[in-house]
């Protein structure tokens, strides 16, 4: 349930995408009753969580990056709203975006992070959770240097 994002990692279209709305509505829905102090607890938490999620579903699966294993990517995009607020829809789309074209596309450091810690067990749950949180930092550093410039 976990790992596959309660579902949202099922849809036959772009699970990776919806995975990360799930998220994004999940933070949005959470959002009034949460402080930093609980989206930090909240997503310090969700990262080991997913870490043996991924693993355990990877190697029931028997698929090293199943595409419905989508927990890396609600982690990793809380991460991404989190850091960004506050924010508006339009700030928020902004952030989608980027963190969707780094996930899919893989440029640079992403590609180097999805390729590192390829397998099974604790190596490849990590890999799998890994290559989302340098994707999230790619978003960040566009939107930080957006914001700057």
């Amino acid at each position: 349930m976990i790992a596959l994002g309660f579902g949202s990692g099922m849809s036959r279209v772009a699970p990776g995408t919806a995975g990360t709305l799930w998220a994004w509505l999940v933070f949005v829905l959470l959002q009034p009753g949460m402080t930093d102090l609980r989206w930090a607890v909240l997503i310090g938490l969700s990262l080991p969580l997913g870490w043996w999620a991924c693993t355990v579903t990877a190697r029931h699966m028997q698929v090293q990056d199943p595409g419905a294993v989508v927990w890396d990517e609600i982690a990793a995009f809380w991460l991404v709203l989190w850091l960004i607020m506050p924010s508006g829809f339009w700030g928020q789309l902004i952030a989608f975006a980027l963190f969707r074209f780094f996930d899919a596309a893989k440029p640079g450091p992403v590609a180097w992070a999805d390729q590192s810690f390829k397998g099974f067990g604790w190596r490849g749950g990590f890999g799998i959770m890994f290559d989302d949180l340098v994707a999230a930092f790619c978003a960040l550093l566009v939107i930080a240097l957006w914001r700057w410039l």
